[in-house]
């Protein structure tokens, strides 16, 4: 169900969908019976960014306040923690916990002359409501959103859902995906720092030939620490080394690895 505009809707699974795979075509018929691609009327050129998320050559110093890790520079700010996710050998996308809010950035090749987020934002959400869930399309302080409401099996076995924002924007052979979750996505309203962490994110595309939805494959810094997700804080409480904010960043991050 859509909240704000309709969409129709396509039998995809919500996996499939959050990993932005290649989507099937579909043709329409137009007032005269012929075949209409109707994929060849939404590939628009992808939209201005002046507010980012930045290519690197838009930026002169990407590194400056911000985590390297290859494919992507993350921001740092005081208080956050950052988490990589990896698929198989490869790290793909990155994960800023900041209190009770996160927010996942995962950058993907596009083509050069397309944007793609109006088809992923259409699989995403045809995958959720297959499943159950509800989704509400609305424009946000990032432009097109989801604000979802997705199933999931809560620890006592119960069922439930979990509220999360898909939020995306295209750039020049890249598409930048982020999902806010938390009170960062329940109450969006409060959410301002985790998209201004998205909006100052930086891709690094590469040169190398790649397949439009291939994910942009991230690195560790040559200084991280991979600590495992169910290794727990000590007793005296100290957090990971990205508690004490950007200067703490440069001394060498914590990075918590989620399989």
């Amino acid at each position: 169900m859509f909240g704000r505009r309709k969409r129709d809707e396509k039998p995809k699974g919500v996996s499939d969908d959050i990993e932005a795979t290649e989507a099937t075509e579909t043709t329409d018929e137009d007032a005269d019976g012929n075949g209409v691609d109707e994929a060849a009327r939404v590939k628009l050129p992808p939209a201005p960014r002046p507010d980012g998320p930045w290519d690197l050559s838009e930026v002169s110093e990407p590194d400056k306040g911000r985590v390297d890790l290859g494919g992507l520079y993350v921001p740092g700010v005081e208080g956050m923690e950052l988490r990589v996710e990896v698929a198989g050998d490869a790290i793909v996308a990155a994960t800023v916990v900041l209190r009770d809010s996160a927010v996942q950035l995962q950058a993907f090749a596009a083509p050069r002359r397309e944007g793609i987020w109006d088809e992923v934002r259409e699989e995403i959400a045809s995958g959720i409501t297959q499943q159950g869930g509800v989704i509400d399309e609305v424009e946000g302080p990032l432009g097109w959103e989801l604000r979802a409401q997705v199933p999931v099996q809560l620890p006592d076995g119960k069922n439930g859902v979990q509220v999360v924002r898909f939020v995306g924007v295209d750039g020049p052979r890249w598409f930048l995906r982020g999902v806010i979750s938390g009170q960062g996505a329940v109450q969006p309203q409060a959410a301002g720092l985790l998209e201004q962490i998205f909006r100052d994110a930086v891709i690094v595309r590469g040169d190398a030939p790649m397949a439009p939805r291939d994910p942009i494959v991230l690195k560790l810094p040559d200084d991280a620490q991979m600590v495992p997700d169910t290794v727990q804080q000590d007793a005296s409480g100290s957090g990971s080394r990205f508690a004490g904010g950007i200067d703490k960043l440069q001394r060498g991050p914590e990075i918590s690895e989620i399989r």
